[in-house]
């Protein structure tokens, strides 16, 4: 049966209180694509994946969800996984102020 996505995390933007989230944080909103950058030359973690808002850093997918993440992207399959901004709270602790969501996009043909 055909389905839109499935979801595979849901996680906190890691290291958000070091880049550029607090400049777009009035912008995010549940159900904004993000974009996965992989960083291999990244000299703490050659698996890093960062994640993008309109040329801004947001921080990175968590360290411990993305080797897999990271080997997939690697081979070419960047357009069947996706990030989603699910949540956002501008009031908590800067680490936790954006949840997103990592699915993977179903490539099988709609039955009618």
């Amino acid at each position: 049966m055909y389905e839109p996505s499935k979801h595979l995390a849901t996680f906190n933007v890691a290291g958000f209180q070091y880049w550029d989230g607090a400049r777009v944080l009035g912008e995010l909103k549940a159900g904004k694509r993000l974009k996965l950058v992989p960083e291999p030359d990244n000299p703490h973690d050659p698996s890093a994946i960062a994640l993008y808002y309109h040329g801004a850093k947001l921080g990175y997918v968590p360290a411990k969800m993305n080797e897999p993440l990271a080997t997939f992207l690697h081979f070419g399959h960047r357009k069947a996984v996706t990030a989603t901004v699910l949540q956002v709270n501008k009031k908590a602790d800067p680490w936790e102020q954006v949840r997103v969501a990592l699915s993977v996009v179903d490539a099988r043909k709609k039955h009618k």
